[in-house]
C-alpha cells in the first residue's frame, strides 16, 4: 500500500450460522472453491486453491476465465478465529496496486454479522463499485452454501 489513502469498500452481512462456521469458510480450500470462485458464481473453472492458513502464510486461488488463467494471491496478516481475518489481495501478474481485506465477525442472537472492508489502492478507485458487487455476490453464495441466509445489510 502506498502513502496515499486507500479507497474503502465496506459490506455488512448477517448469517444464521455460527461465527466459527463463517470464519472457517474463509480458510477452507474446499469451501472457497464453492462460494468465492467457480461455476456456481461465474463462468470460470477452479484450477487450484492453495492455502497456508497462518499469519505470514500465503494463498493462491487460480481460476480460468474465458481461456485466461487468473491467480488471486495474498498473505494472511492476522488470523484471530472466529473474530478477525486480515489478508492482502492481488493478482499475481500485477506488481502494483495490491489491496487489503479485513473480515470482522461478531456473534448475534441468530448467528453472526460479518463486516468486510476491502482497502483498494487509490489507483483502483474506479473499481470500487465493481468490487462491492463482487463481494456481495460472494457473500450471498456463502450464505446459500451454509444454508443459513438471514439476508444482507445495507453498507456499513
Amino acid at each position: 500500500m502506498s502513502s496515499r489513502t486507500p479507497v474503502e469498500v465496506r459490506i455488512a452481512r448477517r448469517f444464521g450460522a455460527s461465527p466459527e462456521r463463517v470464519f472457517d469458510a474463509w480458510l477452507s480450500a474446499e469451501m472457497i472453491g464453492r462460494w468465492m470462485f467457480g461455476p456456481a458464481l461465474r463462468d470460470e473453472e477452479v484450477v487450484r486453491i492453495a492455502i497456508d492458513a497462518r499469519p505470514g502464510g500465503a494463498f493462491s486461488f487460480l481460476v480460468r476465465r474465458q481461456g485466461e488463467e487468473i491467480d488471486h494471491v495474498g498473505k494472511y496478516l492476522e488470523i484471530d478465529r472466529p473474530k478477525r481475518l486480515v489478508f492482502s489481495w492481488g493478482i499475481a501478474r500485477e506488481s502494483e496496486g495490491g489491496s487489503r481485506v479485513i473480515i470482522e465477525i461478531v456473534p448475534t442472537a441468530a448467528g453472526c454479522e460479518l463486516t468486510l472492508t476491502h482497502q483498494l489502492h487509490p489507483d483502483w478507485a474506479a473499481y470500487a463499485t465493481r468490487t462491492e458487487q463482487g463481494w456481495t455476490r460472494m457473500l450471498d453464495a456463502l450464505a446459500a452454501l451454509l444454508g443459513q441466509d438471514d439476508g444482507g445489510l445495507d453498507g456499513a
